[in-house]
């Protein structure tokens, strides 16, 4: 809470909506994801990577996001949670060049999908994916992404205790 008044990082106040519209809800896309190293992307408040880092402790997680008060948020977060297997990285995803690429790279609320490919596949190891966590189906976005990716792969997401709709968009980089 501390954290959230002075850095805006969810606008959910609530702890029981917080359970489900973020920890759940995080936690939702785990039986849909390739196994290997993820990058969070827009990571702000630490959701998804975080819940996924600990339940998920052999998983290599690095946490990205542009703005240095939430990098901070999201280093503390990381030393108070003994989250070894986390890494965060602060500064535009567009510049990020990490020593290795992920298997996963996914976003919550990052941008708009065509947006999200753009900015992000460099991050993407071979065989690996993007993994969009969206809403409503989103029929314009998938539109918009182009032939750079294969985004065909979108999954209905069950969020205990949420009843609004969730998908998860799986795009596969072209070689």
């Amino acid at each position: 809470a501390k954290w959230n008044r002075t850095h805006n990082l969810t606008a959910i106040r609530d702890p029981l909506r917080s359970v489900s519209h973020h920890l759940l809800d995080s936690l939702a896309v785990l039986p849909e994801l390739p196994p290997g190293a993820l990058a969070d992307v827009g990571a702000g408040g630490g959701l998804p990577g975080i819940p996924i880092a600990i339940a998920e402790p052999a998983r290599r997680v690095a946490l990205n996001d542009a703005n240095q008060k939430k990098g901070a948020f999201l280093r503390q977060a990381v030393i108070e949670l003994r989250l070894g297997n986390v890494e965060v990285h602060v500064g535009r995803v567009e510049n990020w060049k990490p020593l290795k690429r992920f298997a996963v790279v996914i976003s919550r609320g990052f941008s708009e999908l065509a947006q999200f490919v753009a900015s992000c596949r460099h991050l993407v190891a071979p065989g690996g994916v993007l993994a969009a966590m969206k809403g409503t189906f989103p029929a314009t976005e998938l539109a918009a992404v182009g032939e750079c990716c294969d985004c065909r792969d979108i999954r209905r997401l069950n969020v205990p205790l949420l009843e609004e709709a969730r998908h998860l968009v799986l795009c596969r980089p072209a070689a």
